[in-house]
This record gives C-alpha cells, structure tokens and sequence, in this order.
C-alpha cells in the first residue's frame, strides 16, 4: 500500500521548512519507494513568508487518508501562529486530532510544533521547536514538555523537529524507519547529507558513520561492500569498482572515511550481523555465512571486538 505523506501548508508558511522535507520524500519515491506526495491547506492560495505564492491547494477535509500515512506541518510565522485567525481554526484542530485517533502520524517542523500544541496531542508528550521559540512554546502551553537542546523527538507517532535542517534529518529517520538504514542513506546521498544527525532516541548506525564525505567513486565502493557483504572481495576488485589503482584506492578510502577498507568491511558486518541476530529462525553460522564468514566462531570474535 502507498504511503501518503500530506503537507499542511498554512498562511505564512517557511519555504524551507516545506522543501526540505519534501524534496527528501520526492528522492525516495525516485528510489521506487511506495509513497506519494500531497498538499492541503486552509485557502485555496498559499503566500510563503518570503513573498513566493503557491497555486491553488486543497481544502484539508477534502484530502482522503489512511492509517499509517503521515501529515506534515512545516512551520510557518510566529505572528500567524499567536493570532486570532489561527487560534480560531478549530474544525482543524479537530481534524488533525481525528486523523492521529484514525492512525496517521504526525510530523511538525520547526514552527509546526505551535500547530500540534494547539490541538492538545503534545500534551504530557515531548517536544522540540525552533530554539528561538522554545520558551514561547514552553510558556504558551505549559503542559507541553518542550526540549531545548535536541533535534527532533519521536513519540508515539508524533514527531517535532528543531528547524529547517532538523526538518531533513526527522523526514530521513521517518524513511529509515519504513525503509531502511541503506535506503536512507541512498536518499541522504542524493540530498549530499551524508553524516545524518541523530535526535533524542534514534541512535545513528556504524554504517552511516563513515559516510561524511562527497567522494564519489568511495561511496560507490561503500555500496557495494553493504549490498554483498556475503561474499569476500579483494582489495583489487574494490579498486577497480572506484576506478583507482589498489595503491591509491587503499589511500583514500582511509584519507575520505578515517579508517581502513578492512576495517570498514568488519564495521557492516558486524551491523548488520546484528541486524540478523533479531531473527531467531536464522542459527549464529548461518548469520555467519551471510555477513561473508566462515563459522560461528568468528562471528562471535566480531561481536565481541576480538579484531
């Protein structure tokens, strides 16, 4: 089934709170993931604060959902937010409520926070917002637990970003979620966001550790190691997938990600080792033969750091 992701886009609404995020779901579905992409608003025209107008959008009652789809709410201006003309939307207030009861998650970027305040589903639940507004958001809804200091929070369907560069990072977490460390990572790549920062309780995988460089032809290499970490490969062949000579491969595989090709190649096996332990149907030598090992004993010795 497809996974909708529905953009709310309110008065006043940060062009970058919107792109970021979206421009991040529109990479997937470019990588065949099963999602697609909508707009809703309260007006038929949308004004971004910097002036840009969107053509006509949907009324929000009129955009159908499902269980598991997500609605996404970028911020949009503080003065907006406080006013009579938002504060008086209660029919949308009570629609974002229904479609949380209904099994929608819920995602706000950084101003978008006020939003879910608002229509009483951060209560007792924690939150982040734009660390210019963390006090406002804290002192306007009290019952709020506002996080001054993280990235973004995930709870219970409801997740918060800090700003516009959170924004990704949440909407890539989301994606890692449904689809995946690597699929995520193949979406970072295509955005050039390859060290991915984690938020309060998503922990970052060994394997995306080592992706915070733009060197083409070593990432090329790092997907082949993840995607046939079954099979041996010599320092020869690597070389050759990055179009180098052996010696100059080795040089700047460890200049571009800190450590050694050999080193990298014990790193995915032992994530994703870790990863098969979750299935019980598979013994410890058949998790060995799948992360290119030759018996339960060395499997052990990685799990265990004996390298």
């Amino acid at each position: 089934m497809t996974t909708k992701f529905i953009f709310l886009l309110l008065p006043q609404v940060h062009i970058l709170d919107l792109a970021g995020a979206d421009q991040a779901i529109h990479e997937a579905i470019d990588y065949n993931a099963d999602f697609a992409i909508e707009y809703c608003g309260i007006n038929q025209e949308v004004i971004t604060t910097s002036g840009l107008p969107f053509g006509e959008v949907k009324y929000f009652e009129k955009i159908e959902f499902n269980a598991g789809d997500f609605l996404i709410i970028p911020g949009c201006s503080y003065a907006y937010l406080t006013s009579d003309a938002f504060l008086s939307q209660t029919h949308l207030f009570q629609w974002i409520n229904e479609l949380y009861q209904n099994g929608v998650s819920i995602v706000s970027i950084c101003m978008g926070a006020f939003v879910l305040a608002q229509t009483g589903l951060l209560a007792g639940k924690s939150c982040t917002t734009h660390f210019k507004k963390t006090k406002e958001l804290q002192e306007r809804y009290p019952q709020v637990k506002v996080n001054e200091n993280i990235l973004f929070t995930d709870q219970d369907r409801i997740y918060t970003s800090a700003g516009i560069a959170s924004g990704i990072d949440l909407t890539l977490h989301i994606i890692e979620k449904l689809k995946g460390n690597h699929f995520a990572h193949l979406v970072a790549r295509e955005l050039v966001v390859f060290s991915r920062r984690k938020g309060n309780d998503s922990q970052e995988s060994e394997f995306l550790k080592y992706r915070n460089h733009i060197h083409s032809g070593i990432h090329k290499v790092q997907d082949y190691i993840f995607e046939n970490i079954y099979q041996k490969n010599s320092l020869l062949e690597l070389a050759e997938i990055a179009s180098m000579s052996e010696r100059n491969f080795t040089r700047i595989f460890k200049k571009e990600t800190g450590i050694t090709v050999v080193e990298y190649i014990t790193v995915v096996r032992k994530a994703k080792a870790t990863e098969l332990l979750k299935n019980l149907n598979l013994s410890k030598t058949e998790i060995a033969n799948k992360v290119g090992l030759q018996s339960e004993k060395q499997l052990t010795r990685i799990l265990n750091n004996e390298y």
